[in-house]
């Protein structure tokens, strides 16, 4: 079994590293995404808002956990074990998006570099939930490299650490917390009663995987040192979570990130992630990529001399 999931691991990490998110390839997060609009068309309306959505999030984490635990107990009660590791191979393949994070953060820099900042704007509204059409060149930078960081965790490093504790089940169970969160975790008169639960349940699963990821980054970078600047500067984020990759990554390039921005036309005055206010030059991005496959790797690696211990 232990063996198995090494394959597992491995594989899905390779299979990522290659294609990434391939566009003509039917992908499991977009069934989700059908599922959760689908529940939030048909709920969210009118009072209990809060019950509501709680339902929903219930419903469709217990799906996701009922349906491949049945698969994968039917495979093993048949023998099939070969298309049980194939299985979870793509189940985990689907949900890891480290090679597609890279690209995109490294798109931004370029049409950013190449295109100008227009261009960079409008490039940089894929990947974030902010405003753009009023960010510098600076901002730009580094909205990418926040979000860069961000998402090495909730979606590199906690799928691959549900998967290492609760196998399939447990990273299908995260990948639609996550994504429900994305979706309906919105702090808004349409959102903030009916993906109040969704939302708290995502802070939970991510609290362990976002400390994780942001001792990982220190680790790979040989910068053990920062972990007091961590403690100290993570925890300024809005987000119980999000604030300690973005702080390692702040640590480690010796910058500053967070401060205010826009959403939905409002402004938001988050505090500062660090106090050096040094310029962020288009070469970073290459040492950002590299951080997050190594640190990414570095589970992998971890997790395997786990299994074969």
């Amino acid at each position: 079994m232990e063996l198995s999931v090494v394959y597992i691991l491995v594989g899905a990490f390779i299979l990522d590293s290659i294609f990434g998110d391939p566009k003509w390839l039917p992908h499991l997060i977009v069934a989700f995404g059908y599922l959760i609009a689908l529940g939030e068309r048909l709920l969210n309306y009118g009072s209990q808002r809060i019950i509501k959505g709680g339902i929903l999030t219930l419903f469709l984490v217990s799906l996701t956990f009922i349906i491949p635990s049945v698969i994968i107990h039917a495979l093993r009660e048949n023998k099939c074990i070969y298309i049980e590791v194939f299985f979870s191979i793509l189940i985990l393949f689907y949900c890891l998006a480290n090679l597609t994070l890279i690209k995109e953060g490294i798109a931004v820099f370029n049409i950013l570099q190449n295109k100008g900042i227009i261009e960079g704007r409008k490039r940089l509204a894929w990947i974030v939930g902010r405003d753009t059409t009023e960010l510098n060149e600076q901002q730009i930078r580094k909205a990418t490299l926040e979000t860069m960081s961000e998402n090495l965790s909730d979606g590199v490093i906690a799928p691959l650490f549900y998967f290492v504790c609760f196998g399939i089940p447990g990273v299908m169970v995260y990948k639609m917390i996550n994504t429900m969160d994305s979706m309906i975790g919105y702090r808004n008169e349409k959102y903030e009663k009916f993906g109040k639960i969704a939302a708290k349940l995502d802070d939970v699963v991510n609290y362990i995987p976002a400390r994780l990821t942001a001792v990982l980054m220190l680790l790979i970078t040989f910068k053990l040192n920062g972990i007091s600047f961590l403690i100290r500067e993570g925890k300024k984020h809005s987000s119980p979570n999000a604030g300690y990759p973005e702080a390692a990554l702040a640590f480690i390039l010796s910058c500053q990130f967070g401060g205010p921005n826009y959403y939905g036309g409002k402004l938001y005055n988050k505090p500062f992630i660090g106090d050096n206010k040094r310029e962020i030059e288009h070469k970073v991005i290459f040492r950002v990529a590299f951080i997050n496959y190594f640190t990414s790797l570095f589970f992998i690696l971890l997790s395997v001399l786990f299994f074969l211990h």
